[in-house]
C-alpha cells in the first residue's frame, strides 16, 4: 500500500499524457514550440549534448512545417551558464532558424515555472513541447493541468545509453512528486513579470 501511495503521482504524470506523446515524425502542428532548458557544456556557452538534441529537434519541427516560433526556456543565472542564451545561439547560428522566430525566456527556472510563464507571460494556448522522453510525460502533465493545450515530443538524445536512461527515468519517477505538489498547491513562479508581446510578434513575421 506504501509504495501505490508513493507511486501515485509518477501514475497521475503518466497517465494524463497519454494520447499526447509523439515522437518527431508523427508530431502534430502548433504555432508554437517549448524548448525546455537543461545544463550547457562545460564552457558555459555551447548546449551539453540532451540539450542539443532537444534544439535540433525543436529545429526539424520548424523545417517541417510542424511550428513556427521557437519558445527557448530555461535559468538565464543557472550554475552551468545562461541556458536560454546558449539555446537561441544554437538554434540560430548553428541550425538555421530565422532569429525572428526564436524567443527567449530567461525565468524557466523549472519545467512549472516554464508551462505557467509560457501561459501568463507569452500569452501561449496551444503548443508542442520539446524534451527527453524520460521527462516528457510529467513535462506534458504540468501543462495541461495549467491550462495549455499542449502535445510533447520526445527530443533526440544524443549519447543516451541504457544506464543513462534507466538513471534519468528514476529521477523522473520521484520528481513527478514535487510536480503533483505544485499542481496542488497552485505553486506560482518564482520569478513573476508582465506580459511580453515577443512571442505574439515573433509569430506575425
Amino acid at each position: 500500500m506504501a509504495l501505490l501511495l508513493a507511486s501515485l503521482p509518477w501514475l497521475w504524470t503518466t497517465t494524463a499524457a497519454r494520447g499526447h506523446l509523439y515522437g518527431e515524425a508523427d508530431a502534430p502542428a502548433a504555432d508554437v514550440v517549448i524548448v525546455l532548458g537543461t545544463a550547457v557544456a562545460a564552457d558555459g556557452r555551447q548546449p551539453g549534448d540532451r540539450l542539443t538534441g532537444r534544439l535540433e529537434t525543436a529545429a526539424a519541427l520548424v523545417d517541417s512545417g510542424r511550428a513556427r516560433v521557437v519558445l527557448v526556456s530555461g535559468d538565464g543565472g543557472g550554475t552551468s551558464g545562461d541556458e536560454p542564451t546558449a539555446m537561441t545561439a544554437h538554434l540560430t547560428e548553428r541550425l538555421g532558424v530565422d532569429p525572428r522566430r526564436v524567443v527567449a525566456d530567461p525565468f524557466g527556472l523549472d519545467t512549472h515555472d516554464t508551462c505557467a510563464r509560457a501561459r501568463d507571460v507569452y500569452g501561449v494556448e496551444r503548443a508542442l513541447i520539446v524534451t527527453q522522453s524520460y521527462h516528457l510525460s510529467r513535462a506534458v502533465t504540468l501543462c495541461r493541468h495549467l491550462g495549455l493545450d499542449v502535445d510533447g515530443v520526445a527530443a533526440r538524445c544524443p549519447g543516451c545509453g541504457p544506464a543513462l536512461l534507466v538513471g534519468k527515468a528514476v529521477r523522473d519517477y520521484f520528481a513527478s512528486g514535487k510536480a503533483a505538489w505544485d499542481a496542488l498547491r497552485g505553486r506560482p513562479p518564482a520569478v513573476r513579470s508582465p506580459a511580453d508581446p515577443a512571442l505574439q510578434d515573433a509569430l506575425k513575421n
